[in-house]
């Protein structure tokens, strides 16, 4: 019986090589969206030491590169504005036709299981709206990748993955925050979008990093290679889901990712800042744009004082990284769930940094108010901030999560009024002020905004 399996799996590999020598990386293939207006690398084995032929419908022109001794091959070709569908033909002696290429904006999302979760939710946990969602899916012009769940001491060249048209059935087992930038984006230029999912719930950013990138950073943990393998080891996420993608021109990057880093809070600015640094250098094509989430209130059940070094840690990593933003959910978290239901908010606001800083859309905002600085009145704390030209607001609601400092460093609960575009905030237990802080407890939502709707992220005045 085995020998009869075997020799039925050799026909096979002999009829796949008779039919063609070429083979692509499976984010290459048919259904895919290519960038639009870039010069996109293309890559794969085919016949050794062959020349070989691609040509492309859009240009019909030939293009040719010579194969190596071990068979391996990459090319650079210009797509054209968006639109589609087109094919591309690959001939070594032997053809190879993938169809049904659009040509457009692709993004990859990446992270943790708040971007992992999908549209039909987790057990127990709904995502918003989910069923609405679905029920518009079948529009066309979006694509969608999912890569799988793995991962590897070395970096794998090789996915089982294949790019997929929407439908009810394939947008509900897709990241939510991810198929719904998607989809906005869309819809917002006309154009096709594709979108690459590579998240995994329950991770470390150490995973999805290089141990490069790692270099210089001593807080976590780092296991021999002998040693049984598990999800948030060092560089394991980055071998088996993202190398493999390396080099296919995207877009720009969303990252949501950091619940699990509430352990190690202190690094994860820089840390954040090396992989982006690393991956830019190993795709190779500028800075592109990296829009994060920062991570939402929620009952923690362990080192909760630590979530607010975390929020901390994430503003200032906007500093460090090039080209980045970050969006704020401090007002759309859960205290029953470490997943909140509503990702469409989140989806919106990394479509305000997409559309204001990438594609031209005049007008449109993008960042929430930001702490600038803070002066003392009597015993008032008078706070200004940036990214306030029209003022704040908290929609008639009473402002919360304000909490107020004297010299003993003991915070108390306190009264905050809008002033202009100020806020002044006071307590009667506090009459000389020295502190402000402001949702900064892992259970503290935020109702606080700017005019334009975005809201301000979870700060302090001190440095205790």
């Amino acid at each position: 019986m085995k020998r009869t399996i075997v020799l039925v799996m050799m026909l096979l590999i002999s009829v796949q090589i008779l039919r063609a020598n070429v083979v692509l990386p499976a984010v290459f293939g048919s259904g895919m969206v290519l960038q639009q207006k870039e010069k996109v690398k293309i890559w794969g084995k085919a016949k050794p030491n062959s020349l070989l032929s691609i040509t492309a419908s859009w240009d019909k022109l030939n293009h040719q590169t010579k194969v190596d001794a071990a068979g391996n091959w990459n090319i650079k070709i210009q797509t054209p504005k968006a639109g589609g569908p087109y094919e591309i033909s690959f001939n070594d002696g032997q053809k190879l036709v993938i169809n049904d290429i659009l040509i457009g904006e692709v993004w990859l999302c990446s992270g943790q299981s708040n971007m992992e979760m999908p549209v039909k939710g987790f057990g127990n946990q709904p995502t918003l709206n989910s069923n609405d969602i679905l029920t518009d899916a079948d529009q066309p012009g979006v694509r969608l990748f999912r890569i799988e769940k793995n991962m590897s001491r070395t970096p794998l060249t090789v996915l089982s993955n294949k790019w997929e048209h929407t439908s009810a059935a394939s947008v509900k087992e897709f990241s939510a925050i991810g198929y719904q930038f998607a989809r906005m984006l869309q819809q917002k230029l006309n154009v096709p979008v594709g979108i690459i999912q590579s998240a995994y719930g329950g991770t470390d950013i150490e995973a999805w990093m290089t141990k490069k990138s790692l270099e210089g950073f001593s807080d976590f943990k780092n296991p021999p290679d002998t040693a049984k393998i598990i999800k948030n080891d060092p560089a394991v996420l980055f071998n088996a889901m993202i190398n493999q993608i390396v080099g296919f021109q995207i877009k720009g990057v969303l990252w949501y990712q950091g619940e699990n880093n509430r352990f190690n809070p202190l690094t994860y600015d820089r840390k954040m800042a090396a992989m982006v640094t690393e991956w830019r250098k190993l795709w190779d094509i500028g800075n592109w744009p990296f829009y994060y989430v920062q991570i939402a209130p929620n009952v923690y059940k362990d080192v909760k004082e630590n979530i607010p070094l975390l929020y901390e840690a994430q503003a200032k990593a906007a500093a460090l990284i090039p080209n980045s933003g970050m969006v704020v959910s401090v007002d759309a978290g859960s205290n029953t769930t470490i997943h909140p239901p509503n990702k469409t908010i989140i989806s919106k606001r990394l479509l305000y940094w997409a559309l204001a800083k990438d594609y031209g859309k005049e007008g449109i905002s993008f960042m929430g108010p930001t702490y600038k600085s803070l002066k003392i009145t009597g015993d008032k704390a008078v706070l200004s901030f940036d990214h306030v030209v029209m003022g704040l607001t908290s929609y008639d609601q009473k402002i919360i999560s304000f909490e107020i400092a004297g010299e003993d460093k003991v915070f108390y609960q306190a009264n905050a009024v809008i002033a202009a575009r100020t806020i002044a905030v006071t307590s009667e237990k506090v009459k000389v002020p020295v502190a402000v802080r402001y949702a900064f407890k892992d259970t503290s939502a935020g109702n606080l905004y700017n005019v334009e709707g975005l809201p301000m992220a979870p700060f302090r005045t001190d440095n205790w």
